[in-house]
């Protein structure tokens, strides 16, 4: 029996949706979060996530995502109330926080600008660390953000267009500015012994910013460790024992599938394939793993970010590392309404994809919405 079949890695999903009423305004989610295992509130008051368990197949994380949501929105469906898959509400001024010392410790290290996070919703994938790889894993994930463009659900910030992926341009070129090695995107790493030291650099840096800032030390200590003081897009997580991919949207399910599906599929394929590092192209093969040199990434990255899936350069890298871009339809390239978008417009865009949301669980899986 081979390794692939006695040992599969196990994968998992965290999404954020904006909870709306039956006429499109941002809404907190109340009942929802009791709707099923997995429901959880969010840092501000319109946001839900729902989070499945480490699953060994795509089959069983479709069914356990379906599932859930499908839960959620009967829910929902009782209260007058939806779930938008854009990773930005495309049209809204202030969103509230849940007041707690963890956003207000923050709010006080980035400053003004923490108010971009706001307004971001996105997908966290999952994948069991394989021992010995796992900085092949990391390194991997971190060739590969620029797959972020096959899911971007949102070009709009205050209803005004900022990027394919306004998400990604607000978390790391906007929200994180001044605290820059908190939210960008890190380098490759030769060995965990590495990530251990930028964790604990940036950890003392975050601690002496919010001390600087007038707070106690002790509080900080209760409310963050290393860990916990980061939001770069691809992280190894000892808590979860997995590497985790930060960059997407929040998307239609069936969307989020598809790609933690071709993730999955790759960390795989990495576990009895060489990887290495060379040149500026990259390319997923049989017998090979060539991810790009850094600087190369955040090029692809960053017009990704900018331009999504329709650039070439982004859609060849993709195809050589192993994506198929056609299989994808990101919502973002598709919106064509005038801007600045109304908050009225708004309003309707969001219960047009609340229902996309619907329509897209009762087609994945019929039983979930029965």
């Amino acid at each position: 029996m081979s390794v692939h079949e006695s040992d599969p890695i196990r994968r998992s999903i965290e999404v954020e949706y904006w909870v709306i009423d039956d006429v499109g305004r941002l809404v907190e989610p109340g009942a929802l979060v009791d709707a099923t295992p997995g429901a959880e509130r969010e840092f501000v008051e319109p946001l839900l996530e729902v989070k499945t368990t480490p699953c060994e197949t795509a089959t069983e994380l479709r069914k356990e995502l379906l599932d859930r949501l499908g839960s959620v929105l009967r829910r929902a469906d009782d209260l007058g109330k939806g779930l938008v898959p854009l990773s930005t509400p495309v049209n809204a001024d202030e969103i509230q926080e849940i007041p707690c010392d963890r956003t207000r410790i923050q709010n006080c290290v980035v400053g003004d600008d923490f108010e971009y996070v706001r307004h971001c919703a996105g997908t966290h994938i999952h994948v069991e660390q394989q021992s010995g790889r796992e900085i092949d894993q990391l390194n991997a994930l971190i060739a590969i953000d620029p797959a972020l463009a096959l899911v971007s659900s949102s070009p709009y910030f205050r209803g005004r267009r900022l990027a394919d992926s306004a998400r990604s341009k607000l978390y790391r070129w906007m929200a994180y500015n001044s605290v820059p090695h908190q939210g960008w995107l890190w380098s490759y790493l030769d060995g965990t012994a590495e990530w251990d030291r930028r964790l604990e650099r940036r950890y003392d840096e975050f601690v002496t910013a919010a001390v600087d800032a007038g707070v106690d030390r002790r509080t900080v200590a209760a409310n963050f460790e290393p860990e916990s003081t980061i939001w770069t897009p691809v992280q190894l997580r000892a808590e979860f024992g997995t590497v985790e991919w930060r960059s997407p949207d929040a998307a239609l399910p069936s969307q989020v599938l598809q790609l933690a599906d071709a993730v999955a599929s790759l960390m795989d394929h990495l576990r009895e394939t060489e990887v290495r590092i060379q040149g500026e192209t990259g390319r997923v093969t049989d017998d090979e793993i060539v991810l790009p040199e850094f600087d190369a990434v955040l090029s692809y990255a960053n017009d990704a970010i900018r331009d999504g899936a329709t650039c070439d350069s982004v859609r060849s890298y993709l195809d050589r590392m192993g994506f198929d871009v056609d299989a994808y339809e990101p919502v973002a390239p598709t919106f064509d309404r005038p801007e600045p978008v109304t908050p009225h417009d708004a309003r309707e865009i969001r219960l047009e994809h609340a229902d996309r949301l619907q329509d897209d669980v009762r087609q994945a899986a019929p039983v979930a919405l029965d």
